[in-house]
């Protein structure tokens, strides 16, 4: 597989990261910012089973199988079927593919029938309201907020993970402030969040969230995705070196 940036397409279906291959040609969100920030911030340490809730493309999936030991088990639901086909393959083709696993389903099933709890759940939520024009179906459910409202991942995300697991999630900053709000009233304690802009004096325009139900000191910072235009940040570049070509 011929290397490059892995911020230009490939083939024109996918992108390549360090270790594996990303096709998105069938998916309706493809590859982005938001799930690279998720994939390389979530907390693993300590993780036996991890849950990707919303796969899409397996991208976040595939980041966290890269992060941890082969003992460690990574799901991942998606209730569309062209994407969860995607992601599928997309595992089958990696180095991980054995501890890699693709449920087809609403996460609302899933997590009622769940076997056992995971101590890490992760989702790239959707977060478009459905005034908001979409080009297609596929896209529409990707994004809008009616097949899965906040409050109901939030009661998903407590029925599947362990008494001390963590749920984190990538969302736009406003929106993600009044996620944290919800999750405040669920019962639920920030364990840590970051507050994301594109550049220094640019406004905030992400989130990263991460919530337990354990009480504890929250852990709050900032991070600035460039220096200047073209130019990502030194904290930035750390959080993408296992992943991103040429960094």
């Amino acid at each position: 597989m011929t290397e490059a940036r892995a911020s230009k397409p490939l083939r024109g279906n996918g992108f390549t990261f360090k270790q594996f291959f990303v096709a998105h040609d069938r998916c309706a969100m493809k590859v982005g910012t938001d799930g690279v920030l998720l994939g390389a911030w979530s907390p693993v340490e300590g993780a036996r089973r991890i849950l990707d809730i919303g796969t899409g493309t397996g991208l976040v999936a595939l980041m966290l199988a890269q992060r941890t030991q082969n003992e460690v088990r990574v799901d991942a639901v998606e209730l569309e079927t062209a994407a969860a086909e995607q992601a599928k393959e997309n595992f089958a083709e990696s180095r991980w593919s054995g501890r890699l696993h693709v449920f087809a389903e609403d996460v609302n099933h899933f997590a009622q029938n769940a076997a056992q709890g995971y101590d890490l759940v992760v989702s790239n939520p959707p977060y478009f309201e459905s005034a908001v024009a979409c080009r297609d179906e596929a896209r529409n459910a990707a994004r809008y907020t009616e097949t899965l409202t906040h409050e109901a991942l939030l009661g998903c995300a407590s029925r599947l993970l362990t008494p001390h697991g963590t749920f984190c999630v990538v969302l736009p900053y406003e929106i993600g402030l009044t996620f944290e709000q919800a999750a405040a009233a669920q019962g639920w304690h920030t364990r840590a969040r970051m507050d994301i802009r594109d550049r220094p004096g640019k406004p905030l325009n992400r989130m990263l969230l991460a919530l337990t139900k354990q009480p504890g000191e929250p852990d709050y910072r900032e991070l600035a995705l460039r220096e200047q235009l073209n130019v990502y940040s030194t904290e930035f570049r750390r959080l993408i070196t296992d992943f991103y070509l040429n960094y």
